[in-house]
């Protein structure tokens, strides 16, 4: 992990913020921060299905440390109080499935454009505006119709035939590649993403937005329309049908949750150099996988083959993507140590575990690091 003193800027002893922190990649930042003696307040409505276990989870680790603010980001005096308690936010809270987006556009837009307007203003609102990492999602560059692709055996890659192509199939979508937003997922989390970036042009806030790629770990309790890779490793384990919507060869760059926790940690850290930016944050070209390569990968796992059925395209999918990295790890240093291989095991012993009622791996490997000082 990285050195736990990233956040010793912090100028007082607020609790952290943390919206969605009852979500998969909130509850891993915040046991992170947690487990060394920081506050968090985790604010969430419980909507989605598995994240009160993972809020009991947190409240059963660390006790008072952690304050839960059962409440939507739409409802704005409860964000705006809320708001005023904390030293950083990470604004995680959103609806995140393209399907769901597709039959409800317009809950779909409140939550997760003015939802997060709602975050903005209650931050601005402040005498002293805390820092704002936000994530946000590759969906904000369509389905990149536009990059030539071939069939590589089991996956895509992008067809070396072009030089640009050669380029992208190298080092991945950069954040120079113009916004294409395609469905209303895309559409309602493309607006905050901009909007984040422009509170920190038109107010002054110190803001930063991930553009992120499929995030997977501990905690991850993924179905079919997001957290794919714990979805497929649930279904295995149950024994049932995985259904593979398109011919399976489609591509993303998968980054385990722990690596992206020091990505935020670090971000934070630098957030008065790197305010007003944006950053593809994935696995990047070393850690990619198609669904069928990751479905081999199930099978020896488990010692048996995964069952499968395939069903059409989806609106908006993309048949590749892997982001390029290079900007954050210039920024602030980072880079991912966790490879597909050992990030797909990791996740797959913690679901089993899980089962079992063992108790949870991932609190042993944070509490024997050293502290984070905030």
């Amino acid at each position: 992990m990285i050195d736990r003193t990233v956040l010793a800027d912090v100028r007082d002893d607020r609790p952290v913020l943390i919206t969605g922190g009852a979500g998969f990649v909130g509850c891993n930042l915040a046991h992170r921060l947690l487990s060394t003696g920081h506050r968090v307040i985790v604010y969430d409505n419980l909507s989605r299905p598995g994240v009160e276990r993972n809020l009991a989870w947190l409240t059963a680790t660390h006790g008072n440390r952690v304050t839960a603010q059962v409440a939507d980001v739409r409802d704005a005096e409860t964000l705006r109080a809320t708001v005023r308690r904390a030293s950083s936010v990470f604004h995680f809270a959103a609806q995140v499935a393209v399907t769901t987006s597709l039959v409800d556009p317009i809950t779909d837009f409140e939550i997760n454009a003015r939802g997060t307007l709602n975050v903005l203003e209650a931050v601005r609102a402040c005498g002293d505006p805390p820092p704002l990492v936000f994530t946000s999602t590759n969906k904000v560059y369509g389905d990149l119709a536009d990059v030539p692709l071939a069939r590589n055996g089991d996956r895509y890659a992008p067809s070396v035939d072009r030089r640009e192509s050669r380029d992208v199939s190298a080092l991945g979508v950069s954040e120079e590649r113009r916004l294409d937003f395609h469905s209303p997922y895309g559409c309602s989390k493309g607006t905050a993403d901009q909007y984040i970036l422009d509170w920190s042009r038109s107010y002054g806030l110190q803001t930063v937005v991930f553009r992120m790629s499929c995030i997977y770990g501990p905690h991850q309790y993924g179905n079919e329309d997001q957290g794919w890779v714990a979805h497929f490793l649930i279904r295995a384990l149950d024994r049932q049908p995985i259904v593979l919507y398109g011919d399976g060869r489609q591509v993303r760059d998968i980054l385990f949750v722990e690596d992206l926790v020091d990505a935020f940690l670090l971000a934070r850290r630098h957030v008065a150099r790197i305010t007003g930016e944006a950053f593809n944050v994935g696995g990047g070209a070393d850690n990619t996988v198609s669904l069928i390569e990751l479905l081999d990968r199930i099978s020896a796992l488990h010692g048996r083959r995964v069952q499968v059925r395939h069903e059409g395209w989806r609106t908006g999918d993309q048949r590749w993507y892997v982001s390029d990295t290079r900007k954050l790890a210039a920024a602030v240093g980072w880079a991912p140590r966790t490879n597909v291989a050992d990030g797909v095991a990791r996740l797959n012993a913690w679901l089993v575990d899980a089962r079992a009622g063992r108790s949870d791996p991932a609190i042993a490997s944070a509490e024997a690091a050293a502290p984070v000082t905030l």
